[in-house]
């Protein structure tokens, strides 16, 4: 660990355990992701046994709490977007001799896009399969963006798949920090949507084949042609519930 400005041990990464007790309230069950802004477990609430999530924040990318304080308002303000995982708390866990807070949420059983599309023939999927993945990623960001917020960090690895069938439920892990919502993040989810649909169904192997329908969404990912025609999630599904094949 390196030494920060402050003399504070700059933490790289927690370590935590199977059985380790975080807060007095909560025994490690597993890691379920790293990052920039710190580590993400599997939790076991001690009180009730229900499986909670918890994000560990790094205290150099959590100067003064903000990072967590705008994780928690932000959460709190979408509460009602089911796309998004529930928060329930804030928990500050000893660690090193350094507080450290951590962010307690609902746990998600499912599978991350990104390990989905591995297990599929040839590592994607139809665009008609892509279109219901994007259809439920529009209708999922449509109430986010009408409260004026944004993901920020939409990727195939923030995605969890708890259902899919003739359409996806899906959950949004993670969110990016860029402080308030401006035009060009909302503009930026709808870019990062349209990728993911352009990835999931083949990417530049494919995209020449692609029927119109498909090349008419996508538009060889130029940002201005997108924005253009798209310029937020609700106006992505209307042309997905309205498009002729």
């Amino acid at each position: 660990m390196s030494q920060t400005t402050s003399g504070s041990k700059r933490i790289k990464s927690f370590r935590f355990a199977p059985g380790d007790r975080l807060a007095g309230k909560f025994e490690v069950m597993s890691l379920l992701g790293a990052g920039w802004e710190g580590e993400v477990y599997k939790l076991r609430e001690l009180g009730t046994g229900v499986e909670r999530a918890g994000k560990l924040f790094f205290p150099h990318r959590n100067v003064r709490g903000k990072a967590a304080r705008f994780y928690a308002k932000k959460l709190h303000k979408l509460r009602h977007c089911p796309i998004l995982i529930q928060y329930h708390s804030q928990e500050t866990v000893a660690f090193e001799d350094q507080p450290i807070k951590m962010l307690v949420s609902e746990f998600v059983e499912g599978t991350l896009l990104t390990n989905w599309l591995k297990q599929q023939p040839g590592k994607r999927i139809s665009a008609f399969q892509g279109m219901h993945l994007l259809h439920a990623l529009a209708v999922g960001m449509e109430p986010i963006h009408d409260l004026r917020e944004y993901h920020g960090d939409l990727h195939s690895g923030n995605i969890i798949i708890q259902r899919h069938g003739i359409s996806f439920d899906l959950k949004l892990l993670d969110m990016f920090q860029w402080g308030h919502a401006k035009a060009e993040n909302i503009h930026d989810d709808v870019c990062d949507m349209i990728r993911i649909f352009y990835d999931s169904t083949g990417g530049s192997a494919r995209y020449r084949r692609q029927p119109e329908a498909v090349k008419n969404i996508v538009m060889g990912l130029k940002r201005s042609l997108i924005i253009k025609k798209f310029r937020n999630a609700s106006q992505l599904r209307h042309h997905l519930e309205n498009m002729e094949w």
